[in-house]
């Protein structure tokens, strides 16, 4: 039995037996709102409109775009190619580096023109950027076209706030400091047909030094395992293949609910038929527990390719940077991993140049990297967040030293990358169609359960199409610096 109560939250009474033998519900799962029963009914508003959404940063923030594409498409928006031809454009934002937050801004320089041709044009900024006070107060001061600002926390209010904005001559800020729950049943226009991004957790409580996320995207919070399988059963009977599980730190997932955890949800999500691939991320290092190790070795739904981020290969930087974790500890955990699954594919982040890193500090991240043999790298310099702990931090690394040492680790995880490529070149492997290739409509685009991308040469662009979200199977006959080519196997051919 479920209600509503009068903030319009679903108090639910009775969980499946799993959870109802273990507790009663938490306040986690107390908060739960539906999206039809509390979005306000603003009409077909968008009607014979257009819209533009451009999007920065992470999955996260990819899937946001998602959900606000399908709320302006039910208010009867639709999607315009191009950015002059729009009658809403909105920018989804990302606050983990500055040079984000200075693209941004540039680009919502260039509408301050346009807009004074359109008096009608609307324009919006949202996600994590909004959650700063400096960046709301940059928006007053300079750049006063901007109709609306709203955070990550209420991304649900979106057509409220468009209506508002049609009635009002001021930027209409709506940025919430904390989320007052879990919106469930949110629309959504997924852009890809084969793989999908569904939110298990949001928020982090971890608070590394450097990260900013903690304070634009608040606390974690689980959504319930009932409304994550739900919305895998729906992907599932829709088509969808693949699916990635999203959170900060996917690995935290029910410690606000108390009677299920990763593991748990992992298990339950193998279950589901006719999803063929479940992917996650991201899987920080804590929290890795070996029950979460045996539940991705056991089902081979699940795949073997694990985004595991060590940001340093330096005990000493990891304390600065309160990972929580050693050079030692992270190595232990990945021969854990290596151990249960043998032909796992590691992937991480690493930041160099973080406040007082010394070049025998930097020699350790080098050297992690060789050890653990990462098949790619996401690698940044350091960038100081406004607000976070490190910005105190002596800073002794000049500019010269930080970009040198970007340098040298991208060359080296591009000469490790190369190698596993290289390694792959003659083996079989099963591979799930997505469609054709960027660059090429008789190139057929593959991925394997790694998560590298294979191109296979010698289809019309209708074959291709009949064979989206097809498993096959794939000979890689050559290694290129971003991708695999390769031969598909006669029929009846078993490896």
């Amino acid at each position: 039995m479920s209600g509503v109560n009068n903030e319009g939250f679903v108090q639910i009474e009775d969980l499946d037996q799993h959870a109802a033998d273990a507790h009663r519900p938490t306040m986690a799962e107390r908060q739960r709102v539906d999206y039809r029963t509390i979005a306000k009914d603003v009409g077909r508003l968008g009607e014979g409109k257009q819209y533009f959404i451009r999007t920065h940063g992470c999955q996260m923030n990819e899937h946001d775009t998602e959900i606000m594409a399908g709320m302006l498409e039910e208010m009867g928006y639709a999607p315009a190619n191009v950015i002059e031809d729009a009658d809403f454009v909105l920018y989804n934002t990302c606050a983990v580096r500055e040079n984000a937050e200075d693209k941004v801004f540039g680009h919502i320089g260039t509408l301050k023109p346009i807009k004074a041709k359109n008096p009608n044009l609307l324009i919006g900024l949202c996600g994590c950027m909004a959650q700063e006070e400096v960046v709301r107060e940059k928006v007053r001061v300079k750049h006063p076209h901007v109709d609306i600002v709203f955070g990550t926390h209420n991304i649900h209010m979106l057509p409220e706030l468009i209506e508002q904005a049609h009635h009002s001559k001021e930027t209409i800020f709506e940025v919430w400091d904390a989320a007052q729950g879990t919106v469930e049943n949110l629309p959504k226009m997924r852009k890809d047909g084969v793989r999908a991004w569904v939110n298990i957790q949001y928020g982090c409580n971890k608070f590394c030094t450097y990260c900013i996320v903690p304070f634009t995207r608040g606390e974690e919070r689980s959504r319930l395992p009932e409304d994550i399988l739900n919305e895998l059963r729906e992907l599932a009977a829709e088509g969808y293949k693949e699916i990635y599980l999203l959170g900060q730190n996917v690995n935290d997932y029910g410690l606000d609910l108390g009677h299920i955890d990763f593991a748990d949800l992992m298990d339950m999500a193998a279950g589901v038929e006719g999803i063929e691939r479940i992917r996650f991320t991201t899987s920080n290092p804590w929290n890795f527990t070996d029950k979460l190790i045996d539940t991705i070795a056991r089902h081979d739904k699940i795949c073997n390719n694990i985004h595991l981020p060590a940001q340093s290969g330096n005990s000493q930087v990891l304390r600065r940077m309160k990972r929580g974790y050693t050079r030692e500890e992270y190595l232990d955990l990945v021969e854990r991993i290596k151990a249960r699954i043998p032909d796992v594919s590691l992937t991480t982040d690493i930041i160099t140049g973080f406040p007082g890193e010394t070049e025998e500090q930097f020699q350790d991240t080098l050297s992690l990297l060789e050890t653990v043999r990462y098949d790619s790298a996401y690698t940044f310099i350091y960038s100081p967040r406004a607000g976070t702990p490190a910005t105190r931090l002596p800073d002794d690394v000049t500019e010269a030293e930080k970009k040198d040492r970007l340098l040298r680790l991208i060359g080296l995880q591009e000469r490790i990358t190369s190698e596993h490529a290289q390694e792959m070149v003659g083996k079989v492997y099963s591979v799930l169609v997505e469609g054709e290739s960027k660059t090429n409509k008789n190139v057929l685009q593959a991925r394997t359960e790694s998560n590298k991308i294979v191109h296979i040469e010698g289809f019309t662009p209708d074959e291709i199409k009949s064979m989206v979200g097809q498993m096959i199977l794939a000979k890689i006959v050559e290694s290129k610096t971003w991708n695999l080519r390769g031969e598909l196997l006669p029929e009846g051919v078993t490896v």
